[in-house]
């Protein structure tokens, strides 16, 4: 299908970018590697006037370390997040996620802000920023602001974001190898049935989980259960796990009914925890 008819803009500037957003409100949506959007559009289950394309926007592509945490813009592809030297070495965590993402073509051209920003439920990102309880920075005619993980997804591809704000970066604490990040794919698309990133730290294990739920969540339930626990055995790993979906509406489909993510949410959380641990 071909998309209905709108207006294309390639700001140069992320200002540039930020003062169409106001100028177009809702009417307009931003492009960065365009895997959801295009799509969407094809469907026409979006139907934009104005495309805000942010592609050519110099900068807003990189990975670096400030003031002790790893900041990531928002034009990262997955594929340079998978290939960093510095986030194998200090957040290990992201490079591990990027790798299960899609397939080769879509990891060089899909960015971790498009990604996080979409927010579909079955991604792999959010689960892994939720474990390393990142921040994400956004740009507005009002300024910068910084949302923490758990306030940025709020529903069903639905995040902190409004309607006149770029996400610029990403901002993630270093972290020691302890580190994991299991998933149950669909094979044909890629995307998470259920996907269960672990942080192990000096204060405990935390635990993020994709594909599941409406959004991704944090498994608090999994994590109190483990508490500051240094060196669990499988058995207390695997009792906590069995808590990867306490509270949760799991989403059912033609790929996998309710109780069957659940149920691989706690397989998984299993598994993430044990190989996280192993790592320490």
């Amino acid at each position: 299908m071909y998309p209905a008819s709108f207006d294309y803009t390639r700001p140069a500037t992320v200002d540039e970018a930020i003062a169409l957003l106001a100028q177009h409100g809702d009417a307009a949506k931003v492009l960065a590697g365009g895997h959801s959007l295009i799509p969407a559009m094809k469907l026409r289950l979006s139907r934009p006037k104005v495309v805000v394309d942010i592609g050519r926007i110099a900068g807003l592509s990189y990975v670096r370390e400030e003031g002790g945490r790893l900041a990531v813009g928002a034009m990262t592809t997955h594929a340079d997040i998978e290939g960093s030297a510095l986030l194998k070495e200090k957040c290990p965590l992201l490079p591990e996620t990027a790798s299960h993402i899609g397939d080769v073509q879509v990891r060089n051209r899909g960015t971790i802000g498009g990604s996080l920003v979409h927010a579909d439920p079955a991604a792999d990102y959010p689960a892994a920023v939720l474990a390393l309880d990142a921040e994400i920075v956004l740009a507005s005619p009002r300024g910068r602001r910084t949302v923490g993980a758990a306030d940025f997804f709020l529903d069903l591809m639905q995040t902190a974001t409004a309607a006149d704000e770029i996400l610029i970066e990403i901002r993630v604490p270093a972290t020691a190898k302890s580190v994991a990040y299991v998933k149950t794919e669909q094979k044909a698309s890629g995307f998470a049935l259920a996907g269960v990133a672990a942080v192990v730290g000096p204060q405990g294990v935390r635990v993020g989980v994709t594909g599941v739920a409406a959004k991704a969540y944090r498994a608090a339930a999994v994590e109190q259960a483990l508490g500051a626990q240094r060196s669990p055995t499988p058995d207390a790993i695997e009792r906590a796990a069995s808590h990867a979906a306490d509270g949760v509406d799991a989403l059912g489909d033609i790929h996998a009914s309710p109780e069957f993510r659940a149920h691989l949410a706690c397989v998984n959380a299993q598994r993430a925890i044990a190989r996280a641990f192993g790592r320490a």
